[in-house]
């Protein structure tokens, strides 16, 4: 098993902090990509319905020699799903793509607010919790209006919000949203996918400070904050790098540095319009 450490969510499942995204990687590489992340350590994989690499992705983790439970499984419900039954049908359809019987997490990818049906969504969710066929759920780029809303209208807390989130975007609200209501915090795009943030003469410099690379640097500041994160890369090399991160500290100097990148850019959509 990986030595990455584990987060605990809030029924009690366990899952590795740093994981392994596949966000626009085609099906066929992404079995390779897969593949490599496994055979780096990582233990935690995220795929999703539309990225349309659930196959590649089911198939190399079946073939890897890892036991299923050792490997902790992510996708997500695209927007043309919600609703109960269009999820519960979604949700079968994502579990035959990866050949499996069960999804160690299930989120609902966006709120998706103008179509005012991300409540009917989750209570779905809630009865494929109760089945047994996810073992936790959660929901991504979810504001703090709309988990307030399920907090009202629902049972089960989501298990985790997965949202745009590097030094460029650092969601203070939402990450202590998150630690007050028991949600834990998922970061995509954690390298910023682009906007300067591995040039940042910040970064740059902290990079030279601990002999690390910059991508090292910042997915280190992702992990003290707390943050479960998931980068991606088709980058044999680099798969390695990312998560070669728990043999160093950033030290409050540090970590005060790149608090200062804060400029609230997204590079993604904003998610109280998007998914109409």
């Amino acid at each position: 098993m990986s030595t990455t450490p584990q987060v605990t969510l809030n029924n009690g499942v366990t899952m590795p902090q740093l994981g392994f995204g596949v966000f626009q990687v085609p099906d066929e590489e992404a079995y390779a990509a897969v593949t490599s992340a496994l055979e780096s350590g990582y233990r935690s994989i995220d795929t999703a319905t539309l990225y349309e690499n659930e196959k590649g992705t089911g198939r190399a983790i079946a073939d890897s020699g890892l036991a299923r439970e050792d490997v902790f499984v992510t996708t997500k419900l695209w927007n043309d799903a919600q609703g109960r039954d269009a999820a519960l049908r979604a949700f079968d359809a994502s579990l035959g793509r990866l050949g499996m019987d069960y999804v160690d997490l299930y989120l609902i990818h966006w709120p998706a607010p103008a179509q005012d049906k991300y409540v009917e969504t989750w209570q779905a969710f809630e009865e494929i919790l109760a089945d047994g066929r996810a073992r936790a759920i959660g929901v991504s780029n979810f504001l703090p209006e709309h988990l307030d809303r399920l907090a009202a209208e629902t049972s089960v807390v989501p298990a985790l919000n997965q949202i745009e989130l590097h030094p460029r975007l650092q969601q203070e609200e939402l990450r202590t949203y998150g630690a007050k209501h028991g949600i834990a915090t998922e970061a995509w795009s954690p390298l910023g996918r682009g906007n300067g943030v591995l040039d940042d003469d910040t970064v740059t410099a902290l990079a030279r400070k601990h002999e690390r690379s910059p991508a090292q640097i910042v997915l280190r500041w992702h992990l003290q904050l707390g943050n479960v994160v998931i980068p991606k890369s088709v980058t044999p090399s680099r798969i390695k790098e990312n998560i070669d991160v728990f043999g160093f500290e950033l030290d409050a100097e540090d970590m005060a540095a790149l608090a200062g990148l804060e400029t609230g850019e997204r590079v993604g959509p904003d998610p109280a319009v998007f998914g109409a």
